[in-house]
């Protein structure tokens, strides 16, 4: 038995052909019978760093008994030449989540999971204020549980007016320790009583790490990194996850 949010987490690997090139983090969401990877746009594409993946791979858990046991699911890029993901943008620009739906008939039989639906995303009757504890779970630098296959969780705290677009663009802070590939992880907060349908699941979904966050002007002697981080707000699931 294991908490079910690390479950719900998935280490991704990005290749150009059978060249692997990063590794990141992403998450399972579920809507209307449909099954979506979430992860952060940069992770499937980057212009300025030259990042063009075509295929990606997520370790999959294949035994609810012996969480030993994994596969390694492929998941192409674009189809004839077109991306396959969606993307967002508001009145900001664009917004860093990428959305993969899963051919649920081509995943492993048996496959152990759990996914966000839109039943865990944030609403105004959630009270949620600057300094709240959250958690974001994932792979960061690649490091997880090798035996089991599960990810690692980190501790943070929200760092500007949760609900407020941070400089007018639609992410908030975190204060906490992040690494490259933590990007894609979902950022949570743990809820009680009757906030949510499932009781084994009691995780409200606030948004997706994107990436660290620093000051331009720091002096690299004397100042230190700030140690803040991007989450995208979650509700931009409701959009890229329309039939």
């Amino acid at each position: 038995m294991t908490d079910s949010l690390l479950l719900a987490a998935a280490r991704l690997n990005t290749f150009q052909q059978q060249l692997p090139l990063t590794n990141a983090s992403g998450f399972f969401f579920a809507r209307g019978g449909r099954l979506y990877l979430v992860t952060s746009r940069h992770v499937v594409i980057d212009e300025p760093s030259s990042h063009f993946p075509d295929r990606i791979e997520i370790e999959l858990h294949t035994d609810p008994v012996n969480l030993t046991r994994s596969t390694g699911f492929s998941i192409p890029l674009y189809r004839n030449g077109v991306a396959i993901w969606r993307q967002g943008t508001d009145s900001a620009g664009e917004v860093d989540v990428a959305v993969i739906e899963l051919e649920q008939a081509a995943l492993p039989a048996g496959m152990i999971y759990r996914a966000f639906t839109p039943a865990h995303l944030f609403n105004l009757q959630n009270q949620i204020t600057v300094g709240s504890s959250v958690l974001v779970v994932g792979f960061p630098l690649g490091f997880h549980d090798t035996l089991h296959h599960m990810p690692v969780v980190r501790h943070a705290i929200i760092a500007s007016a949760f609900g407020l677009r941070f400089q007018g663009k639609g992410y908030f802070l975190t204060d906490g320790r992040t690494h490259r590939g933590t990007s894609g992880a979902p950022v949570v907060l743990r809820v009680t009583g009757n906030a949510l349908p499932d009781d084994d699941f009691p995780w409200l979904l606030l948004g997706v790490h994107s990436s660290r966050i620093d000051v331009g002007s720091r002096d690299l002697v004397e100042d230190e990194k700030l140690g803040l981080n991007v989450t995208w707000y979650a509700d931009i699931l409701l959009a890229l996850t329309e039939p």
